[in-house]
Formats: structure tokens, C-alpha cells, sequence
């Protein structure tokens, strides 16, 4: 574990030299800040507000690396367990750097803040009478995820819509971050996968600040009820029943069916490991079902992954990812 003491002096220095506002805090329960509520405290995290946020990351990450401590950044906490032991060293929470803005220049050119909530910035893009969003309503995480993992439902994915990508990207001639925008090219994207995936080889990849989308001009009413019908199918598949992240294992073609169908013709639906079950209406989502451990979710996909993988021979690819310190791993 890093000491805490140190870390926020170096954070609080950091903050003195940034005009930083917001929230520092150490051994912070990172099931506060996780859609399956569970995992333990990051040994330290901040959460910049408003307008700081760049120039604090900017000083922020290369310090870390400079000083040899794991930094570890958090967006709206969809799609994440995080370990029952912790995170060590920063965690760097994006939810306070939020915001939409409508181009005056370019008429459907929508750009989004990367801790922005999803289901807001569709529902701001709708107020505008852009489209191009809506599939996106009611789903959980930030922009920035949603970016990251190209985000996909409903036929639709982010890629789709993506014109180009703010990020803080590491330079290797003087080790500083900078701000850049990055085109969308649609052959680096693909089924829940983007280029920020990849690390370079210093072991970076991309800190998202924004995005910023091609929208079509559409009627606010006909917008509203597409999001309206898309939460009302999520509502009725249950992803609000209990926490949870939504589908827990990517889909693949390969298989000729759902990821979700295959667990459930196993007859898997309500298998139960300590407090984490697959929900009993859905064989592609796990549910926590009030006292899981981060232990009780990775263990019962482990399990359901083995189960599928010994009576069809596929191997399911978690959508999850799985981060902090966890016994066994480096």
C-alpha cells in the first residue's frame, strides 16, 4: 500500500500549482463509486471540478510516472470491479469534469466533457434536436468510457457518430502531456474495442478529455421517444433491478447466438456464488444481490466462463474490467 501522507502532499502540491478545486481524499471505498458497489479504497483519490481538470491531469500524470506510483482513472465506474483489497496509489476520478457544447460553426457538431454521464449528454443532444445519441439513453459510465470501449447497443455504436477525440496524449521527446485532438477513423474501432485500448510502449494510452460527435438535426419528440423506449427495454430486462454492470461478456458471431442465450440454455440463470448470482432473467447479466464481494463476481464469471468453455468450446471475453489489487496477481 502507498502511504497515504505521501501521496496527497504530492497532490496537494500538485493542486497549489493548478488552480484545483475539488475533492482529495484518502483510503476512499471505491464501492461508492461503482456500479456493482463493491471494491475497497483506493489509497488515494481526487476528483478535480470544472475547469482545473486539464491542467490538473496534465501535471498530475507525469508526476506519478516520474515517481513510479499507479494511477488509475475512473469515469462513471460501469463495467468495473474493483478489487476487495483496493487500489493502490491515485485514482483519478473524471466525474467532475462534465459539459456539453454546441457548435455555432457546424451545424450537428456536439461536443461532450469524458465524465459527462452518458444518459446526460444524450438527453442534452435531444433538447438540441440532435440526433444520433439515443442509443445511448439510460445506459450507465461517462463519455469517456463509452469512447473507450467504442460503447454499443441497439445496433448503434459510438464510433458511429464520432468525429474526433480530445486526450491528454504523453510525448516521449520531454515527457509532458498534451492536449490533441485525434480523427475518427473508422477502421481503428470495432465491436467494443478503440485505438485508447492500446498502450504505447512506456505503457500509456490516451487520457480522454472530450469527444465530439456528428449529429443530425431530428424532431425533440421523436428523439425523446426513441430514449424513452430504449430505457423503458433496459428497465424491462432488469439492468436497474440490482447493481450491476450491464452485460458482463462481449457477444461474438462465432457463436451463432447471444452470449446471454448460451448461459441460459445451461441452465445457468440464478447460479449464485456468496452474494453475486447471474440474474434469474438474464443469463448475460450478474447481479450483486446485496452482500457480494468483488471475490463473489469474479469468481461466478470464472466459473460461468468455464462451464460454457467445457460443454461448447467458446471462450467468453469478459466486457468487464477488472482492476485494484487482487490475490494472485502481480
Amino acid at each position: 500500500m502507498e502511504d497515504t501522507a505521501d501521496l496527497r502532499a504530492l497532490i496537494e502540491t500538485i493542486a497549489a500549482e493548478t488552480g484545483f478545486s475539488g475533492d482529495i481524499r484518502g483510503n476512499e471505498p471505491m464501492a461508492a463509486h461503482t456500479t456493482f458497489t463493491v471494491g475497497g479504497p483506493a489509497d488515494c483519490w481526487v476528483r478535480p471540478a470544472g475547469d482545473c481538470f486539464p491542467g490538473f491531469a496534465a501535471a498530475l500524470l507525469p508526476a506519478a510516472r516520474t515517481a513510479g506510483i499507479p494511477l488509475f482513472i475512473l469515469g462513471g465506474g460501469a463495467n468495473l470491479v474493483v478489487a476487495d483489497a483496493g487500489i493502490r496509489g491515485i485514482v483519478l476520478d473524471t466525474s467532475g469534469w462534465t459539459g456539453v457544447e454546441v457548435a455555432d460553426d457546424g451545424p450537428g457538431i456536439f461536443t461532450v466533457r469524458s465524465g459527462t454521464a452518458v444518459d446526460d449528454a444524450a438527453a442534452a443532444a435531444a433538447e438540441q434536436g440532435l440526433g444520433g445519441l439515443a442509443f445511448l439513453a439510460g445506459m450507465p459510465g461517462a463519455i469517456g468510457g463509452a469512447v473507450w470501449m467504442n460503447a454499443r447497443c441497439y445496433d448503434r455504436q459510438v464510433s458511429d457518430v464520432l468525429l474526433r477525440t480530445e486526450v491528454l496524449d504523453w510525448s516521449p521527446l520531454d515527457g509532458s502531456f498534451r492536449r490533441v485532438w485525434i480523427p475518427c477513423r473508422s477502421e481503428e474501432f470495432s465491436y467494443k474495442r478503440s485505438p485508447f485500448q492500446k498502450r504505447d510502449a512506456a505503457g500509456f494510452s490516451p487520457l480522454i478529455l472530450a469527444a465530439e460527435f456528428g449529429l443530425e438535426k431530428r424532431e425533440v419528440s421523436d428523439i425523446r421517444r426513441e430514449m424513452a423506449a430504449h430505457r423503458r427495454d433496459r428497465e424491462e430486462k432488469g439492468h436497474y433491478r440490482y447493481p450491476s454492470a450491464g452485460s458482463v461478456f462481449k457477444n461474438s458471431r462465432d457463436f451463432g447466438k447471444p452470449t446471454g442465450q448460451i448461459i441460459d440454455e445451461l441452465g445457468l440463470r440464478g447460479y449464485t456464488v456468496g452474494g453475486a448470482q447471474v440474474a434469474p432473467w438474464h443469463g448475460n447479466i450478474i447481479i450483486n444481490t446485496g452482500n457480494a464481494t468483488a471475490a463473489d463476481i469474479r469468481k461466478l464469471m470464472e466459473e460461468v466462463a468455464e462451464k460454457v468453455r467445457e460443454t461448447t468450446g467458446f471462450v467468453l471475453e469478459p466486457e468487464i474490467i477488472f482492476a485494484g489489487e487482487w490475490e494472485g496477481t502481480a
